[in-house]
């Protein structure tokens, strides 16, 4: 009976480990609409969070290149992107890096956290002005 007790404790605790991992594919949510967008798939690379655009909804979207992006981005598929780079783990969040918005070229400073109903909470900011979305987790 202890070893089936010890088991259960271990499994709730992996599960409530492995639902607090912001790794895995979202669907993104836009702010003003409510409309799923896309799905970005967050990864871990070299110990730091990206970000890219694995599938677009809008077939009329899909090929377009980042004309606005600036740098190593400019004119690379919007498919494939990588539009969230150098996240870091500070706490219960993930911060120090950056969201470009392929639609604008803007780059954004970035801070990541998974609210409590399990959404991904993106809040991009400039200056001391900031917007939020709240992503879906793709099961």
């Amino acid at each position: 009976m202890k070893n089936i007790t010890v088991l259960i404790i271990i499994l709730m605790v992996s599960f409530s480990v492995s639902a607090q991992d912001i790794l895995g594919q979202w669907k993104t949510i836009d702010d003003e609409t409510g409309e799923a967008k896309s799905i970005v798939e967050i990864y871990k690379k070299d110990g730091k969070i990206y970000g890219k655009i694995i599938e677009i909804f809008d077939k009329t979207k899909r090929n377009l290149p980042c004309i606005k992006c600036k740098g190593d981005d400019y004119n690379k598929p919007i498919l494939g992107l990588d539009i969230i780079k150098n996240m870091t783990k500070d706490g219960d969040y993930y911060k120090n890096g950056t969201v470009v918005d392929p639609q604008n070229g803007k780059v954004y400073k970035l801070r990541l956290g998974l609210t409590d109903d399990g959404k991904l909470q993106v809040r991009g900011y400039i200056g001391f002005f900031y917007s939020t979305q709240y992503w879906e987790r793709v099961k």
